[in-house]
Formats: C-alpha cells, sequence, structure tokens
C-alpha cells in the first residue's frame, strides 16, 4: 500500500514538471510508474520496516527517491513550482477517491475491500502529510510559489533543516494534531472503511 502511493506521488512531480517544460524526470528514467525506478534502499525499504517492526506494525514512514526536477528548465518557475508541489498530493487524492468509488460499490470480497481501504487511506495520509509546508514537502513548494520573492529567498534556508523540524514534530505528535483529524474526515466523506 505504502508503495504504490509513493510511486503515485513521485510518478507526479515528474509528470508535472514534464508538462510544464522540464523535462528531466522523463531524461532519467523517472517518468514511470514501475516501483523499481523510484526506490530508495533506505526510505523505501530499511526506514519502513524499521519502524514498522519498532511499532509493532502501527506505524510506517518513508519516502521513495525524490525525481529530479529543474525548476529553471519550468516555464514559468515562480508560477510552475506551485503546480509542482500540488500535482503530488492531488494524485494521492485522486487515487484515494477512484478507490473508494470501488469500494463504495460494494461487490467485492471482504478482503479486497480491507485492501482497497488501506491503499486509499495510504493515499490520503501521504497526501496530507505533504502539504505541510515544511521543507522538502509538497506544501513548501506550494508556499515558496506564492510567497513574495524576497520572503521566499528567506523561506528557502529552512530547506536544509526540513527534516529535522519535522521529525521533532513527528516526534512531539504535533503533525497528528492537525494530520489525524483530516485523515478520519476524509476517510468518513468518502465512506471508507477504517
Amino acid at each position: 500500500m505504502f508503495m504504490i502511493a509513493v510511486v503515485i506521488h513521485e510518478f507526479a512531480h515528474g509528470w508535472a514538471a514534464y508538462k510544464l517544460g522540464d523535462p528531466t524526470a522523463k531524461y532519467s528514467g523517472r517518468l514511470t510508474l514501475n516501483p523499481l525506478a523510484h526506490v530508495d534502499l533506505y526510505g523505501t525499504i530499511i526506514f519502513p520496516l524499521l519502524l514498522a517492526f519498532m511499532s509493532h506494525g502501527r506505524f510506517i514512514f518513508g519516502w521513495a527517491k525524490p525525481v529530479p526536477i529543474n525548476y529553471w528548465g519550468l516555464k514559468n518557475p515562480k508560477k510552475d513550482i506551485v503546480w509542482v508541489g500540488l500535482a503530488c498530493p492531488a494524485a494521492n487524492f485522486l487515487l484515494a477517491l477512484i478507490v473508494s468509488g470501488l469500494i463504495n460499490l460494494k461487490i467485492m470480497p471482504e478482503i479486497l475491500t480491507v485492501i482497497l481501504s488501506m491503499v486509499a487511506a495510504y493515499n490520503l495520509l501521504l497526501g496530507i502529510f505533504n502539504l505541510i509546508p515544511i521543507p522538502p514537502l509538497d506544501g513548501s513548494r506550494v508556499l515558496m510559489g506564492l510567497l513574495p520573492y524576497r520572503l521566499s529567498e528567506k523561506y528557502v534556508m529552512l530547506e536544509p533543516y526540513g527534516f529535522i523540524i519535522l521529525f521533532a514534530m513527528m516526534f512531539l505528535g504535533l503533525t497528528d494534531l492537525v494530520i489525524i483529524p483530516v485523515l478520519n474526515l476524509a476517510l468518513s466523506l468518502l465512506r471508507i472503511p477504517y
């Protein structure tokens, strides 16, 4: 479930950038839904397995190999960075919406409904999490594109500290204060059993 969500997510980055003028993902072989092109040994395999083991399966977090994007290759970098940032959560939300439609047809065996519910939940979770405006998450790209140039230049200086800030917020439970209620609301609105 996790792998489907991150592959869709990374593909959307490359696809949006490609449509907006940057062919970097295509030329590097990353404009694909093949999971092998997106696997990061540490972020996609070791770290999630370690977390799943340590949390007895209650918590999984990881990442795929980031799709390379040359923001200066975009037709309008300041504006297009917003679209590239929104493409990934939008792709995850769209997949969750499609899956919820299949679930709500109520024509599948229960085991398939459980699996599809997990696919939808992981995609919603990844989409919501990535809208947090802390670098390197997609929400930061959106905010960067919306801020005036001077503020954007100052904001980008947070990037080297982004993972530290994120892990501190997660450790303190601050991300859960926002993500869990939004996730529960989305699951409820899409009528996805959880």
